[in-house]
């Protein structure tokens, strides 16, 4: 389909999208495609109608798609039809009408404090090579609330030690600082006296495997599941719910709600208020206690 490759380009060099968009927006068109051909025994992209997006929207409802991942795949549709209104290939975008399925409120998921403060301070990890990059991965993540991909993509010029900042490229190539914790200086030395040792100074990126490659997605997961199992029996256990941890004990701890806002690089405020559900209920918990009449 000529016209998506079009799109797709778009999105890489005119929105400046990440990757991992433009793959989910290729996949959710392909779907789409596929539904049509199955449907209607054809493929026309300028005769769609919006009847024919809702039976697709139906279809995905019924094989137990969450509403989260509907509601993506609509957005890619709604993206893809105000493409090519915009390139005058269509005169009304069949998506426009559509409405998206409700999806349910999730709070989101943290570790406690102490568990994390037992974890990091308290001796779990080597002082070899594996063992100290490990113990940094985590000390980053909660120490700044940066994304999986802003960590595996941190080159070394992008750590500024003296200013106790990190530079890291967010969704859609947006650049941000974030501060780190002034005592993850020394296990940033140590870490780079141990990497250079052993793999000299030519690589690129910040943090490596045990082969002096870039590290990789399923790796760092597999890290943080790993120590995170050692103090806490929360069914996830991933980078974002270091994430979480980050924004939630910031605001528990006063931070202000825009602050935290640009801290973990959101475009805006309705996505950093999932936290303030959290925070609440820390709240009543310490009004309930402390107030004579509660």
């Amino acid at each position: 389909m000529a016209y998506r490759e079009s799109f797709l380009k778009y999105l890489q060099f005119e929105k400046r999208c990440s990757l991992n968009t433009i793959v989910a927006y290729r996949k959710d068109l392909d779907q789409f495609e596929e539904f049509v051909f199955k449907t209607v025994g054809d493929f026309n992209v300028l005769a769609v109608d919006t009847k024919l997006i809702r039976s697709w929207i139906v279809d995905l409802m019924s094989r137990g798609i969450a509403a989260k991942s509907v509601n993506r795949k609509i957005t890619a549709l709604k993206s893809f039809f105000k493409f090519l209104l915009r390139q005058e290939l269509i005169e009304v975008s069949p998506a426009e009408g559509v409405i998206t399925p409700k999806v349910p409120k999730r709070l989101p998921i943290f570790v406690d404090e102490n568990s994390l403060h037992h974890l990091l301070d308290d001796g779990y990890f080597q002082s070899d090579f594996e063992g100290i990059r490990d113990k940094l991965i985590l000390s980053l993540f909660y120490g700044t609330g940066i994304r999986l991909s802003e960590l595996i993509n941190l080159q070394q010029k992008q750590i500024f030690q003296h200013e106790h900042l990190i530079k890291v490229l967010g969704k859609n190539s947006k650049e941000r600082v974030v501060p780190y914790p002034r005592s993850l200086n020394t296990l940033i030395e140590e870490y780079i006296l141990i990497r250079n040792a052993t793999w000299g100074e030519v690589a690129s990126y910040f943090f490596l495997t045990s082969k002096g490659k870039k590290v990789y997605e399923k790796l760092v997961y597999r890290v943080v599941k790993k120590y995170l199992a050692l103090v806490t029996t929360l069914e996830k256990k991933s980078p974002h719910v270091l994430r979480h941890s980050f924004a939630t004990h910031l605001l528990n701890h006063g931070a202000d709600l825009n602050a935290v806002k640009e801290l973990l690089g959101h475009s805006n405020l309705a996505a950093t208020q999932i936290y303030t559900h959290t925070t609440t209920d820390k709240l009543q918990s310490v009004y309930k206690q402390a107030h004579p009449r509660a």
